[in-house]
Formats: C-alpha cells, structure tokens, sequence
C-alpha cells in the first residue's frame, strides 16, 4: 500500500507542475464537455481534436442541443475526426440522456457506463472530473504507463489479464485529488511513457518503475494478437447534372458506415461499363489514396457530367443502374456527413 500510495501522490504532484493544463476541456465539471472531449480523443492525438472540439461545442452548445440535432448533422461536425461509430453514439448518448434521465448525466460511473458508446473507462473519467468518484480509467495511455509501472507481463489480448489489469488500476487510486490523478495518468503517457523511445528520465514514478529497471519498457504492454495491414482498391462514379451530383448512404457497418459518399466500385472498368451508354462525358480524377487504422484504400474517382437537359425516362433508367442513394446539391451535400477525402475531392477537384 505505501508503494500504490507513492505512486498516486507522485503523479499528482507532477501533474500540478508539468502536467498539462490549458486544454480548452480542462478545469470543466461540465459532464457534457468532459464527455465530448474523451469521445474525441479515443485513437485522436489531442492536436487534431482541439479544433474539432471547438467547432462541435459551438454548433451543439449542450447535450439537448445534439439531442435535437439530426444524424446527418452531427456526421457533418465529425467530418475527418474518423471512427464515425463515435459519432453514432455520442448523438445516441445525447438522445439518452434527455429522454431517460431528463438532460442531466448521471453522476456515478456504473450508470454512465450503461448509456449507449460509453464504456468502463469513459465512465469513469466522467465521474472522476465531474463528480469527484474514485474510479479507475484505462485508456491506451493509462494501459502503458501502469503496465510499465507495474511490470505487468499479461497479455492484453485475453480477458483475464485484462481483468487484472482493471483491478491492479483501482488499487492505485489516491484517496483524494483524484481527478488531478487522473488527469496525471493521461499526461504521463501522452507526453512522457511514450509508446516509442519514453522519456524515462523526466518521469516522476521511474525510480519504482519495474519496466525501466528491466530496461526494456517498450515490451510494455503485452499484447500478441494484432491486426495486420492490408490494402484496398475501389473506384468512385461521381456523377452531376448542373449543380446536383448522386449520394449513396454506406452501409451502418464497415468503413464510413452511414456516411453519405460517392456510389463505389470494385474497379474502373466496372464503372465504365456502368456508364458506356450514357450520355455527357467522363474524366478520371487524380487517384486518392488514403490512410485507415489497419489498412490502406486506394480510390480511383471517375467524374461524369450528365447533359443539362435530359428526358426524365433517361434520367430514370440511369438512376435505376445506380446503388440506391438521391441527388443533392454540392451546397447540400458539403452540409451532410461526407468522408473527409470525398469532402475534399468535391471542394478541390
């Protein structure tokens, strides 16, 4: 016990001179923005979450603000944070929140934990900055700085050490300042336990750190089974008439689910094939490539302009040879939750 004591006071007290403060979430009990904030930052460095977070709160202000909004609306404001599941749940959060418990959070982790996309260590990062509750988070920073720390070898793909892990973390909590604690544990291994080349020398735990007397804390955590990378190739049909181009909403699962996007191909020759026999003409645009968590997707987008005028049973057996989807006006379809790259590609091409 004085060793976990040891541990909980160090980090507060590294947390009060060189931990980070001026994160624009930070120093709030706002459930609402503490919420927001964790939601944003799961597998999103805090660099790229600053703006969004921002733009997010001026648009939906509250949680019966986003309660209110429609999905589409909230995929818009999410357009290029990626992981768009996030944005899923945190507009059937907000739905929750208002209908069940009348637009107040609810203050212990055990019932947050129970609200939809909102998981044990969210919960508890919630209720340890809003509601003062000793409760333990286990994010992927916190996961390396205590298995480090600890020099806890289970592997991290299976249940049970996951479980001891979980139960190792509860008895490491200080029994005051624990929302300083807890923002310490996000500090240290987004600043100083990095996941490459840590800075061992500028931690305040090292002198007890099992992983850096072993001198190998990059073997921390354990964890064998990983995804491996793959790669990807599609072809897009952007199709226009005038100032109108057809959408296609995305599966609600898989990549971008429930996004509206350009309808996709296996490859090029199969659009072409698509579109031989229609009027207007085609050109294929500058091949996209972009980078996903455990793969790479190349896109090739091929942009056919339909003539102005067009008797409506051609318009109709043309869409009829589409995946189903609708026509809207770039002005609306840059105001609907678009892929950043396609947000882009439709902007700058």
């Amino acid at each position: 016990m004085a060793s976990a004591a040891g541990f909980g006071a160090a980090v507060v007290h590294w947390q009060r001179s060189h931990g980070r403060h001026g994160l624009p979430w930070q120093g709030s009990r706002d459930p609402y923005r503490v919420w927001l904030s964790e939601v944003m930052l799961q597998q999103t460095q805090v660099t790229t979450v600053l703006d969004y977070y921002r733009r997010f709160l001026a648009r939906f202000p509250n949680v019966q603000a986003l309660a209110a909004a429609t999905l589409d609306e909230v995929y818009a404001m999410w357009s290029g944070l990626g992981y768009y599941s996030r944005a899923r749940n945190l507009h059937r959060c907000a739905q929750a929140v208002v209908a069940e418990h009348g637009g107040r959070f609810p203050p212990a982790s055990a019932e947050l934990a129970l609200l939809p996309g909102i998981g044990r260590s969210t919960a508890a990062a919630i209720a340890a900055f809003c509601f003062g509750e000793r409760a333990a988070i286990l994010d992927g920073n916190v996961k390396r700085v205590l298995t480090r720390w600890l020099g806890f070898d289970g592997d991290l793909s299976a249940a049970a050490p996951q479980r001891a892990l979980w139960a190792a973390a509860e008895g490491l909590l200080p029994v005051a300042d624990i929302d300083r604690y807890t923002q310490g544990l996000m500090d240290l291994g987004a600043t100083v336990c990095l996941a490459r080349r840590p800075l061992c020398a500028e931690c305040p735990v090292a002198a007890g750190c099992a992983a850096r007397c072993q001198g190998d804390p990059e073997r921390y955590p354990v964890k064998t089974r990983r995804l491996q990378r793959g790669r990807r190739s599609h072809a897009l049909l952007w199709l226009q008439q005038g100032d109108s181009l057809w959408l296609t909403r995305r599966p609600e699962k898989g990549v971008w689910a429930g996004l509206w996007s350009l309808p996709e191909y296996p490859t090029l020759d199969a659009v072409h094939e698509t579109t031989a026999q229609w009027p207007g003409q085609g050109q294929a645009l500058p091949v996209i490539e972009h980078v996903l968590t455990h793969f790479d997707w190349t896109l090739q987008p091929l942009r056919w302009v339909l003539p102005a005028r067009l008797a409506a049973p051609r318009r109709a057996a043309i869409e009829s040879a589409l995946p189903t989807g609708r026509w809207l006006s770039c002005e609306e379809a840059l105001q609907s939750g678009l892929p950043a790259p396609l947000r882009k590609l439709l902007v700058t091409a």
